[in-house]
């Protein structure tokens, strides 16, 4: 079943008294289960489509339907379907504490009464709050705030998540298991919308990348092929000592940067020298010109980093805009 479905999607808000296009035409569809991640710079229109989605703004122009539902002419029935994680400091009770937050938003989402403790404190111990469950939330951090909002997104138990930015805030350990938590979501079957600009999140977690640019779609992509926009499969960064090997491209690779040459380079002392090599696809003729480049080199340092999402971000939104 597709559980979005969004058509020649707009939106345009006033600010001093000038009409700004948020979104413009925007076509988008998830299947149900899948994890789909929503890529741009600030302003490019993420928040204003996920809150579309989400029922608190309404289109210009377009439609948007959730599981079938049309978030404009059913508003209630689709929140029936759908969680939504926004984070930030404000929508809690600050003065309450956690678990009463939570049997507050999970009975306004219309959990039964029969079996809600057990439902509160199984939410509470997937979002790592189990042990300040009584705490007043004005006691809690940011972090732990956001995990709270994560903690009501899995209360509520919907077929559809929307999380805007779910791990920011919080520390390394923490962002890793609320992303096993997301995971674990989708193997249940719930679908998810996921805006980040941590990058791990959606290296983590997306089967697919959409990029927004000025309120539009500029990639619809499976995750592994996004990736490659970078352009490279991936970069090797070589020290050496003594005489520096002369820059060469083709064969398969691609100087990107140099060290000086009779300077420090690595802890080398004078006559270090670092090149960066973009290798754009492995195979034996990127091996070979590796090999050529570094034939008769005293090598001291060779790293290998696969190409990252962020490398085919910064070449998608640092390129000319089609």
């Amino acid at each position: 079943m597709t559980a979005v479905e969004v058509v020649g999607l707009g939106r345009d808000f006033v600010s001093s008294g000038r009409r700004v296009t948020a979104l413009d035409r925007v076509d988008l569809t998830v299947a149900e289960g899948e994890i789909v991640a929503l890529l741009g710079e600030n302003g490019a229109g993420k928040t204003t489509l996920t809150k579309i989605l989400a029922t608190l703004l309404l289109p210009s122009r377009g439609t948007a339907r959730i599981f079938g539902v049309d978030v404009t002419e059913r508003p209630q029935e689709v929140r029936r379907h759908q969680s939504v994680v926004f984070g930030g400091e404000r929508g809690f009770y600050h003065r309450l504490s956690a678990r009463e937050n939570l049997r507050f938003f999970a009975l306004l989402d219309g959990a039964p009464p029969r079996g809600l403790r057990q439902l509160v404190d199984r939410s509470l111990e997937r979002a790592g709050l189990a042990d300040a469950a009584g705490r007043a939330v004005e006691t809690y951090s940011r972090g732990m705030r956001q995990r709270l909002h994560l903690a009501v997104g899995f209360a509520t138990r919907p077929r559809l998540m929307l999380l805007d930015e779910p791990t920011l805030g919080l520390d390394p350990v923490e962002a890793a298991r609320l992303r096993a938590e997301i995971s674990a979501l989708r193997d249940q079957g719930v679908t998810i919308l996921l805006t980040s600009h941590h990058l791990l999140d959606v290296e983590e977690l997306a089967d697919r990348v959409v990029a927004l640019h000025g309120g539009r779609v500029v990639e619809d992509l499976p995750l592994a092929d996004f990736t490659r926009r970078a352009g490279f499969a991936a970069v090797i960064t070589v020290t050496g000592h003594g005489p520096r090997p002369e820059p060469r491209t083709g064969h398969g690779i691609r100087i990107r940067d140099e060290g000086p040459a009779g300077g420090p380079g690595e802890g080398e002392g004078a006559g270090g020298w670092t090149l960066v090599i973009e290798i754009e696809e492995w195979g034996m003729v990127a091996l070979g010109g590796i090999g050529a480049l570094l034939d008769g080199c005293e090598v001291t340092g060779f790293d290998v980093a696969p190409a990252r999402l962020e490398d085919s971000f910064r070449r998608l939104y640092e390129s000319p805009r089609r």
